[in-house]
């Protein structure tokens, strides 16, 4: 008989980075994406608040010893995905020299070696431009092989992360025993995994012509990946020369 009203929950918070995707984990349902710094996402609804002895007070029961429960809260299992924010996601088959291209262009220090899949999880740079406070961030993921829609390899698993980028870059050897094949094949990964990926503007570029035999041949290759793509977005770059 103290005339209470009954104690207030208080809602439960979950810090995520931003770019998390938030599915139900039993049905696989979208909920909600977090894009920015802020954002909230109700995931599972309280439970109804009771009432204390004085939602029960009358006039003839000034104090009664009456109260009620509130009503158990939502509960649900929950998968989160975080799918990275970048403007420029880098593609490319292993080994290709995505890796030493956001080096170059970024502060970014992946790890770069001589041998496939030296990339296992992707990797974030910010190239900031010398004229603006302008910023783009850059995205590298693991390269792909053929077959990665299905699995194959790894970059498959991290395809998402590029799937909000504004553009892709095409990171092509220019040293490969065929750089025209190794670019139709990615481009083939990226239609079979998400016909809207492959359709996002892409630049490529053509690496490693400080070797002399890629040297040699560079203006027949930028030709062929010119007209593979079907667009004049060639740049032949040496990104290990910093070229």
């Amino acid at each position: 008989g103290k005339g209470r009203h009954g104690e207030s929950g208080v809602d439960t918070y979950v810090a995520v980075p931003p770019g998390t995707i938030v599915r139900d984990a039993d049905s696989g349902g979208l909920i909600g994406e977090l894009l920015e710094h802020g954002d909230t996402l109700r995931v599972a609804r309280g439970g109804r608040g009771g009432r204390g002895n004085a939602a029960f007070k009358t006039a003839r029961d000034t104090t009664p010893r009456l109260s009620e429960r509130g009503e158990p809260g939502a509960e649900r299992w929950l998968k989160l995905e975080l799918k990275l924010l970048a403007d420029v996601g880098l593609v490319g088959c292993p080994n290709a020299g995505k890796s030493t291209l956001l080096a170059a262009a970024t502060n970014a220090r992946p790890k770069i070696a001589d041998y496939p899949f030296t990339t296992v999880t992707p990797n974030l740079g910010v190239w900031r431009s010398p004229d603006d406070d302008s910023a783009v961030v850059l995205a590298d993921i693991p390269g792909l092989l053929e077959g990665a829609h299905e699995g194959v390899g790894l970059g498959r698993a991290f395809l998402r992360h590029i799937e909000r980028c504004k553009m892709l870059v095409h990171v092509v050897d220019g040293s490969s025993e065929d750089p025209i094949g190794d670019f139709q094949a990615v481009n083939m990964e990226l239609a079979l995994f998400s016909p809207w990926l492959a359709k996002k503007p892409q630049v490529i570029v053509l690496n490693k012509v400080d070797i002399p035999e890629v040297r040699e041949k560079v203006k027949q290759l930028a030709a062929d990946l010119a007209a593979a793509a079907k667009h004049k977005r060639v740049l032949p770059i040496s990104a290990g020369g910093r070229e």
